[in-house]
C-alpha cells in the first residue's frame, strides 16, 4: 500500500470520527438544554409552592389552634 493510500485512509477515518463526535456533541447539547428547561420549570414550581405554603401558614395563624372543624 502506498503512503498516499494510507494517508487517505487515515484522513477518512479522522473525518468519520469527527462526524460522529459532532453528532454526539449535538445530542448532548440538546439533552442538557432540555434538562435546564426542566430544572427552570421545577424551580418555578418549588418557588410557587413555597409561596403558597407561606400564605397557608400565615392564614392559619389567625385561627384558634384547638378549634374543631366545622362539621362537628
Amino acid at each position: 500500500m502506498s503512503d498516499d493510500n494510507r494517508l487517505s485512509e487515515r484522513i477518512d477515518a479522522l473525518e468519520a470520527r469527527i462526524a460522529y463526535q459532532e453528532d454526539t456533541i449535538e445530542t448532548l447539547n440538546q439533552t442538557v438544554t432540555a434538562q435546564w428547561q426542566q430544572i427552570d420549570a421545577l424551580r418555578r414550581l418549588v418557588s410557587e409552592l413555597g409561596d403558597r405554603l407561606r400564605d397557608a401558614e400565615s392564614d392559619s395563624r389567625g385561627a384558634p389552634a384547638n378549634e374543631p372543624p366545622p362539621h362537628y
